[in-house]
């Protein structure tokens, strides 16, 4: 390897030291920010727990719908007692000393890391800069503003919409001789990973996006191979252990390749015909 190579690899090196620090720094800054809230966000997580989630409300409605179509249906299933059935009260279990301390830390780490994602995005586009021609390089405001909100996004449709239909899901399988109890480990850490997880397949467009931008991907290349795409959430999801949780990773998971083909299609850079 000549010493150009070389001096250049310790150059790149250095660039991306620089970068991680910062990015370090900014996660750390946003993780005392969101110690604050970390009480918060524990509790709303722990919200399907109460019963009292947007699926209980589905479920009266439809139960009280069920009572003015047919009262015979109603009165023979009993439903009566389900709609009038008071909620149970669950909270979470912790059985080392220091282990609440220890989920407000993973807590806040995230929610800090989620706070410092545009100084991330950031970062990330400025290693990759002087790679990029100056109108590339332009992009980084829509880039680093599209990336940090889908990631938000994502995060939040998986805490509003997807989190009680898995906690209501396990709850289900309460009966007379067997009852719930929620670790504060498992909970959290389940929550978070989810969290983590559908935030970044929820960037899967934007980074269609820049990468068609580039010339890197196009519609040609990304629409025949949906049957791939399919298999691949299939085979993401199938390592978490639970048919509920495998579904409901897989199909966003597809949903966002399926985005990403007609994201291709509509903003990917179009090919200059040649002169004759």
């Amino acid at each position: 390897m000549s010493e150009e190579k070389v001096a250049s690899f310790i150059d790149h090196l250095v660039e991306l030291r620089k970068r991680l620090i910062i990015i370090v720094v900014a996660v750390v800054v946003g993780m005392g920010i969101a110690w604050n809230f970390s009480d918060g966000i524990l509790q709303f997580i722990e919200k399907p727990l109460t019963g009292q989630t947007y699926l209980t409300e589905i479920k009266k409605k439809a139960y009280l719908e069920v009572k003015d179509r047919a009262p015979a249906l109603y009165a023979h299933f009993k439903l009566e007692q389900e709609l009038n059935a008071p909620f149970k009260k669950r909270v979470l279990n912790y059985s080392a000393p220091m282990e609440p301390f220890f989920m407000q830390c993973k807590i806040a780490m995230l929610s800090g890391l989620i706070l410092a994602l545009p100084i991330i995005f950031l970062q990330l586009w400025l290693f990759i800069a002087p790679g990029l021609t100056n109108r590339e390089r332009r992009m980084v405001v829509p880039f680093v503003t599209a990336a940090s909100v889908t990631f938000c996004i994502g995060a939040m449709f998986f805490l509003v919409i997807i989190w009680p239909v898995i906690i209501n899901f396990s709850l289900s399988y309460e009966s007379e001789g067997l009852q719930s109890w929620f670790n504060i480990s498992a909970y959290v850490n389940f929550c978070l990973r989810l969290i983590l997880i559908f935030g970044l397949i929820f960037e899967l467009p934007v980074l269609t996006l820049l990468l068609s931008r580039f010339g890197i991907v196009s519609y040609k290349m990304l629409a025949p191979k949906r049957k791939y795409a399919l298999l691949a959430s299939a085979i993401i999801a199938a390592f978490h252990a639970d048919l509920i949780t495998m579904f409901v990773i897989m199909v966003p998971l597809y949903l966002m390749y399926e985005i990403s083909v007609w994201v291709a299609l509509l903003f990917g850079k179009k090919k200059v015909p040649l002169a004759v």
